[in-house]
């Protein structure tokens, strides 16, 4: 891999992956939104371009690349419209992100690019109690997950009428910088950073997390290693108790700190276990994450510091 197209990069996954991809020498081409409020996280270089190109425009994305002299040899797909709240569960604007993804497998094309690495969630299986991989059955039981699964099948098929590798990634839960304000991490370190008490369930559930920078790591050798046309799952690959993340979070944060574990109860859905099987991953990749979650959670922490 020489150089690589990243859409939908302003995020803790993308700009993991961006991090990944020029330690490892490959120039990259950040495509953010017109109105992108986040543009500003990208910091352009000689070997990291920025073009500003809407989901409903990538019709024009080859063309605008091209002028930055950069020619791509694979195309990494984040870009999604409706991630949060009642947006996933907006048919049409999840209808659209399908057809989005197809037109970035037609614009990867026509810059001539060997690989099409898209990114699926955990949502495309729906409520599911343990390991996560490519053979679990996937009832989504939202728009989001739904939309999800069809982008994921259909780019496939795409990719194979046009000679393209094809890789669906389904992301488990991923924290870091720039995560979202609302996730159970970003809130957690916030309220303590403030000196707020936090209200948790019991934390009895067994979760996986993965650090941005690892996320990051993973995605740059799929598209290294990655195999046509299989599903990859992206986690830590390992269940601890959600009780146990949170207390590392409080120790990076305030060690004396109090949390109020059971003050909130399980909701009616509440998964108590969910984990990434990431055997195939390592198989074929060779990951390995680089980070503990306290590790992680220490630089994310003050990361944030830095934000408030």
């Amino acid at each position: 891999m020489q150089a690589a197209v990243v859409t939908g990069c302003t995020g803790a996954v993308g700009l993991g992956l961006i991090d990944a991809l020029m330690k490892n020498n490959v120039k990259v081409i950040a495509v953010v939104r017109k109105d992108s409020k986040r543009s500003y996280r990208i910091k352009e270089s000689h070997s990291l371009k920025k073009v500003e190109c809407d989901l409903s425009e990538l019709d024009k994305l080859p063309q605008l690349v091209q002028a930055t002299g950069i020619k791509p040899d694979v195309f990494y797909h984040f870009g999604w419209e409706g991630t949060f709240g009642d947006c996933r569960n907006d048919m049409y604007i999840q209808n659209m992100n399908v057809k989005y993804a197809l037109d970035a497998v037609n614009a990867a094309a026509v810059m001539g690019c060997s690989a099409f690495i898209g990114a699926g969630s955990q949502a495309e299986y729906g409520r599911v109690e343990g390991k996560l991989n490519s053979q679990v059955p996937a009832f989504p039981e939202n728009g989001y997950g739904m939309a999800k699964l069809c982008a994921g099948q259909m780019t496939r098929i795409q990719c194979e009428k046009l000679g393209i590798r094809h890789i669906w990634t389904r992301i488990l839960s991923v924290y870091g910088p720039y995560d979202g304000s609302a996730t159970m991490v970003m809130s957690t370190i916030g309220k303590l950073l403030i000196g707020e008490k936090p209200s948790c369930t019991k934390g009895e559930q067994m979760w996986d997390y993965l650090y941005s920078k690892d996320a990051g790591k993973a995605f740059y050798l799929l598209g290294e290693k990655g195999i046509n046309g299989k599903v990859y799952c992206i986690g830590g690959g390992e269940a601890r108790p959600l009780k146990d993340y949170i207390e590392d979070i409080r120790n990076a944060v305030n060690p004396e700190a109090e949390i109020g574990f059971g003050e909130v109860a399980y909701g009616p859905r509440q998964v108590m276990y969910l984990c990434a099987d990431i055997q195939d991953l390592v198989k074929d990749t060779g990951f390995a994450p680089d980070y503990k979650f306290s590790e992680g959670i220490a630089e994310t922490v003050e990361w944030c510091k830095k934000e408030i």
